[in-house]
């Protein structure tokens, strides 16, 4: 019978094998201003301002304010760059990476119906709208590279098992027995236990209760580590929206929106022996993990925008939550070398490797509201300026289990959403811009600063964008460019301890984004 076994639960998550945590919670849940090339070049500060697409996704209030119909199309190029450090210790190198991206930024149509001068009824008219808008970026790339002891490594945490509740280590070992002849593993214990990386031993001997040791000929003082994490896909919404006008002071709007998620996430942590003589026969671990997730969503929101002087407008909307369902694809590898062959029922084992079963999940999650409050000061035919505020609570995020879809099952996500509450705190998002008309040309700048949505003020996990912009108008023809640039951090930790310490990388990253729009009014 085969000696050597691993209890892990994807390096410190619980079961199911790739159970959800507080991270996807707010990957689907923190977006980003989108829409044509005016709301990006004006830093997304919409809320008041109305009679742009843009609008549509923030405020649908600002459709009452279109004149005429109008359609417009815009792509995107992204350019990201990150460079990642494993925190301060000795060792460690910064490491720069790069990731592009073409995509669609917006397409939408606004169809616009306006009364006569000479009628007299109130309402003065009102634009039905159909949109589609890129509300989040997932392209990102970033690598690290640090010496760590061997207490504080992955193989530390492969000597961690993590059982069940009500699970032995010995019901475990069973488990694992059975995965190990059939080859058909199910999580990481089994791809540690196909890999020979640590003994289940009796103690004492002959008494049944066992315990998981490290065999002698594996161990090692520090070893090297490097990691490559690679994430593509987007979010992106589909709205319907209907915005109508009173007496050309009142603003009135609602929209639905469709969420479509996909996100690509590998990543490849590998872990070197330092040492250069010694007896110890490890060589290195090689861990892939590969996840794929697809995800439907609704939403609605309501907005209104008001008049009250020629020169000033005021905006409010607020967003529900976003009701998502989401289908996870799961499958991960685990290879090891060793330097010098171990024996295993009298084989001599120079390298091993196992992979599990792919793995299907189903689950729904909530984000939280949005609300939304803004102000746009007119300067007659110059232009204008405006400013908008966001708050958004992180905490409100839930998980939810799916028993009534394929591939869903009756977990509890009760540690995960108690864990959302601890982590994270209510942000607010504070967005303003410009626009000057110079006859038919426009010149446009903003900035938005997106606060931290943690609780822990240790690091500072804000968001800021750097925006500008050119446009033109000619006839029924319009013309805009904009530029985006983004920066921000990241506290990235590949996995937990047993005592709760988690390596932490830090990731200081950067956005380049510009987008096209081109539209034509009837």
């Amino acid at each position: 019978m085969k000696q050597y076994v691993l209890g892990l639960a994807l390096l410190g998550l619980a079961s199911p094998l790739f159970a959800q945590n507080e991270d996807d919670a707010l990957r689907y849940s923190r977006l980003q201003f989108g829409g044509t090339a005016r709301t990006l070049g004006i830093g997304g500060a919409s809320v008041a301002v109305g009679a742009d697409l843009g609008t549509l996704s923030s405020n649908p209030a600002g459709l009452g304010l279109f004149q005429r119909s109008e359609v417009s199309f815009s792509p995107g190029f992204g350019l990201g760059n990150a460079e990642a450090r494993a925190g301060n210790v000795a060792g460690s190198a910064s490491l720069k990476d790069s990731r592009n991206s073409l995509h669609v930024g917006s397409l939408a149509a606004a169809f616009a119906s306006r009364r006569p001068d000479s009628d007299n009824d109130d309402w003065r008219g009102g634009t039905l709208a159909f949109g589609f808008t890129r509300v989040n970026d997932f392209n990102t790339s970033f690598s690290y590279r640090s010496t760590v002891p061997d207490a504080r490594s992955l193989f530390q945490r492969l000597r961690e098992p993590r059982l069940e509740s009500g699970q032995s280590v010995a019901g475990l070992r069973k488990q694992l027995d059975e995965e190990f002849i059939t080859g058909n593993y199910s999580g990481l214990d089994g791809l540690a236990y196909g890999n020979y990386l640590t003994n289940y031993d009796e103690v004492p001997a002959g008494s049944g209760n066992e315990v998981v040791t490290t065999p002698a000929s594996l161990q090692r003082t520090s070893v090297t580590q490097e990691e490559t994490v690679l994430t593509t896909g987007s979010q992106t919404q589909f709205d319907i929206g209907y915005g109508a006008s009173y007496r050309d002071r009142l603003y009135i709007g609602g929209a639905i929106g469709i969420v479509g998620t996909r996100f690509n996430s590998t990543s490849e942590l590998r872990e070197t022996n330092d040492a250069t003589t010694g007896t110890s026969s490890f060589g290195s671990l090689t861990f892939r993990d590969e996840l794929r997730t697809r995800g439907t969503g609704y939403n609605a929101r309501l907005g209104l925008i008001y008049r009250p002087l020629d020169w000033l407008r005021v905006g409010l909307s607020a967003q529900t939550p976003t009701s998502f369902q989401f289908d996870d694809t799961y499958n991960s590898s685990l290879n090891t070398q060793f330097r010098q062959p171990v024996s295993v029922d009298g084989t001599l084992i120079s390298s091993a490797s196992a992979n599990t079963q792919e793995l299907k999940l189903a689950y729904r999650m909530t984000s939280p509201w949005r609300l939304n409050g803004g102000a746009s000061f007119i300067l007659g035919k110059y232009g204008f300026v405006s400013a908008d505020a966001e708050l958004v609570d992180y905490r409100q995020a839930r998980f939810r289990n799916a028993p009534d879809l394929q591939n869903g099952d009756n977990y509890s996500f009760r540690g995960e959403n108690s864990r959302i509450s601890q982590v994270y705190n209510s942000a607010l998002n504070l967005r303003v811009g410009a626009e000057a008309r110079l006859n038919i040309f426009r010149v446009r700048a903003g900035y938005a600063h997106y606060g931290d949505p943690f609780q822990d003020s240790r690091f500072d996990r804000s968001q800021a964008y750097y925006t500008g912009g050119l446009g033109v108008r000619q006839g029924n023809i319009t013309a805009d460019l904009a530029g985006v640039y983004t920066t921000y951090n990241r506290v990235y930790s590949p996995y937990t301890l047993l005592d709760g310490s988690q390596p932490e990388v830090k990731m200081n990253a950067t956005r380049f984004t510009t987008t096209f729009t081109l539209g034509y009014q009837f």
